[in-house]
């Protein structure tokens, strides 16, 4: 087998409230979202560049089908200013909980962080600094 690219290729994000959801991860991000409503099922987008590194995702909303938790899989962010304290910063103004502040994995591979975003989901961000 002849692995080019990582092995997530997508990932969704429960949200019970995604306007609330939105307007969070715009305010700790500092990005516009794009909503895409479709019927039960609603999604809002997070930014993606098909030849970038990494995964597409959304958050998504559906009553029976999607339930924000803090127990299962866990998504890491990479911080977009490089340094995930400026956006580990507005977690808690935009409504989350920081549950541990930046964390050194080891010198090759960076630091890390957990939080809660608005729905209840446990998120973790990454970055190299």
């Amino acid at each position: 087998m002849n692995q080019q690219n990582n092995v997530v290729g997508w990932f969704e994000i429960p949200a019970n409230d995604l306007q609330r959801a939105i307007k969070f991860y715009e305010e700790v991000f500092g990005f516009k979202m794009e909503h895409h409503p479709m019927g039960e099922l609603e999604m809002a987008w997070f930014p993606s560049d098909e030849e970038g590194k990494g995964a597409a995702g959304t958050l998504i909303h559906h009553k029976e089908w999607y339930k924000p938790s803090t127990d299962g899989v866990l998504v890491y962010f990479t911080s977009p200013s490089g340094n995930l304290a400026n956006e580990l910063a507005n977690i808690e103004p935009a409504g989350g909980k920081v549950l541990q502040h930046k964390t050194l994995i080891a010198e090759d591979i960076g630091y890390m962080a957990l939080f809660l975003d608005s729905e209840g989901n446990r998120i973790a961000l990454h970055s190299r600094e």
